[in-house]
C-alpha cells in the first residue's frame, strides 16, 4: 500500500472518530438533495409560465456592450476580485429560482383584469408582454446591485492593485449599464405608476447601504444591541406607519428586517406589484402581490444566510450573528473590534461562538415566519397551476 493511501486511510479513520467526516458528508448530502429538489421545483414552475426563466436576462447579458466587458474580465483571473464570483453565479444560476420567475408566476396567478389585445398579451401563457419586461427588469436591477456590491476597498500597496482597480471599474460600469438599460425598458412601458414604483426600488437599494455602522473595511456591522428587544413591524409600502430609526437599530430582528427589506425585499415586492398594475388590478390585489414578494425575499434571505453560515461564508449582519447578539449582547465587544484601526474581528471565533448559541435556530424560525406569511398571502388567490408552483417554491427554501 502506498504512503499516500496509508495517510488517507489514517485521516479518514480519525476524522470519522471525531465526527468531522460524518458531519461534512451529512451537510453535503443534505445540500445536494435540497438543490435537486429546488431544481425540480423550478423546472415545473417554468413550464407554467411557458419558457425557461433561468436565461431570462441573457438578452441583455449577451449583447455587445456586456460581451465586451466579459472579454476584459479574464484579466481578473487570479486576483479573487468579487466580480469573478458574481459573473460565475450569473451564468450557472444553479442555487435558486430567478426573481423574474416569481414575477411571472404572480402575473399568471392574478390573471388579467381587463381585455387586452393580441399584440399586448401572450395567449399561450396569459401573461402580458409588458409583464415579461418587468420580470426582466427585476433580474437586471438585482444583477446590477450584485455587481455594484462587488466593489472593494483597495490598498495602493497591494501587488494586484492595478488589476483590482480595473475590476472595480468594470463592476461600476457594467452595473451602471444594466441599471440604465432596465430603466430605459421601464420608460418604454409609458406607465407613470410603474415608473415611479420601480424607481423607488433604486432608492431603497441605495438606502440599504447606509443602515447602521461600517468597519474600517467598509463592511456593515450590527448596531449595539438595545437593552430591551421589542417587536417592531417594518411596514409595507402600502400602509406606511412612521417609525424611529433609533428604535430599530440595535433591535436585532427589526434591524435585520429593515436592512433586507431595503436590500432586496422591496425590489421583488414592488416588481410583483408593478406586474399587477399593468394587468389593471385593484390596489388590494396589488398589495397582495407586494406582500408576497417582500415576504418571499425575506424568507429567501434567511435561508441563504443560514446555509452560507454553515459553509463559513457569512456577513456580520447575517441573521445568525444578529440573533446571537440578541441573546448575548456582551459578545458585541468582538464585533466592534472592526471599528478600530488597530484590531480585527476574529471570524473563526464569531462562527464558533454563534454555532454554539441559538442564532441558527432563531434564523430557521425567522425563515419559517416569513414563509408562512407568504403562504398566507397565496391563500387569498384561487387554486391554480401557478399557485401550486409558488407554494412549492416557498416550501423548497
Amino acid at each position: 500500500m502506498s504512503n499516500l493511501n496509508k495517510t488517507l486511510q489514517f485521516y479518514l479513520k480519525n476524522a470519522s472518530r471525531r465526527g468531522i467526516l460524518s458531519r461534512n458528508l451529512s451537510f453535503l448530502t443534505r445540500k445536494a438533495d435540497e438543490n435537486s429538489k429546488r431544481n425540480s421545483v423550478v423546472k415545473e414552475a417554468e413550464k407554467v409560465v411557458g419558457y425557461p426563466t433561468s436565461f431570462l436576462s441573457l438578452r441583455w447579458i449577451l449583447n455587445d456592450e456586456i460581451a465586451n466587458v466579459a472579454t476584459h474580465i479574464r484579466r481578473l483571473i487570479g486576483t479573487n476580485h468579487p466580480l469573478l464570483k458574481t459573473a460565475k453565479s450569473l451564468i450557472l444560476r444553479n442555487e435558486q429560482p430567478t426573481w423574474g420567475l416569481i414575477v411571472l408566476l404572480i402575473s399568471k396567478l392574478a390573471g388579467l383584469n381587463s381585455n387586452f389585445s393580441e399584440l399586448e398579451c401572450d395567449r399561450t401563457a396569459d401573461i402580458l408582454h409588458s409583464q415579461r419586461i418587468i420580470a426582466e427588469v427585476t433580474e437586471m436591477i438585482k444583477t446590477s446591485h450584485l455587481i455594484h456590491k462587488g466593489l472593494i476597498n483597495l490598498d495602493s500597496d497591494d501587488t494586484n492593485f492595478s488589476d483590482l482597480n480595473f475590476g472595480n471599474k468594470l463592476a461600476l460600469l457594467s452595473g451602471d449599464y444594466l441599471l440604465s438599460s432596465s430603466f430605459n425598458e421601464v420608460a418604454k412601458l409609458k406607465n407613470f405608476h410603474v415608473q415611479e414604483t420601480i424607481s423607488s426600488t433604486l432608492r431603497d437599494l441605495a438606502e440599504s447601504e447606509f443602515i447602521g455602522l461600517r468597519n474600517k473595511h467598509n463592511e456593515p456591522i450590527p448596531s449595539k444591541p438595545l437593552p430591551v428587544q421589542k417587536e417592531i413591524t417594518i411596514p409595507l409600502e402600502f400602509g406606511v406607519k412612521p417609525f424611529k430609526l433609533e428604535h430599530v437599530l440595535g433591535n436585532m430582528k427589526a434591524e435585520w428586517t429593515l436592512r433586507n427589506v431595503l436590500g432586496g425585499g422591496s425590489l421583488l415586492g414592488k416588481c410583483c406589484q408593478c406586474a399587477l398594475i399593468l394587468a389593471n388590478h385593484e390596489p388590494e390585489v396589488q398589495e397582495l402581490g407586494y406582500s408576497f414578494g417582500r415576504n418571499l425575499a425575506l424568507a429567501w434571505q434567511a435561508s441563504l444566510e443560514k446555509d452560507l453560515f454553515r459553509e463559513d461564508k457569512f456577513s456580520l449582519v447575517s441573521a445568525p450573528v444578529m440573533f446571537h447578539l440578541e441573546d448575548d449582547p456582551s459578545f458585541y465587544k468582538e464585533i466592534e473590534k472592526g471599528l478600530s484601526t488597530d484590531d480585527e474581528v476574529s471570524y473563526d471565533l464569531v462562527r464558533k461562538t454563534v454555532m454554539g448559541g441559538p442564532g441558527l435556530a432563531k434564523t430557521s424560525q425567522l425563515q419559517k415566519e416569513f414563509s408562512e406569511e407568504a403562504l398566507n398571502t397565496l391563500d387569498k388567490f384561487p387554486n391554480s397551476e401557478s399557485k401550486a408552483a409558488l407554494v412549492n417554491i416557498v416550501n423548497s427554501l
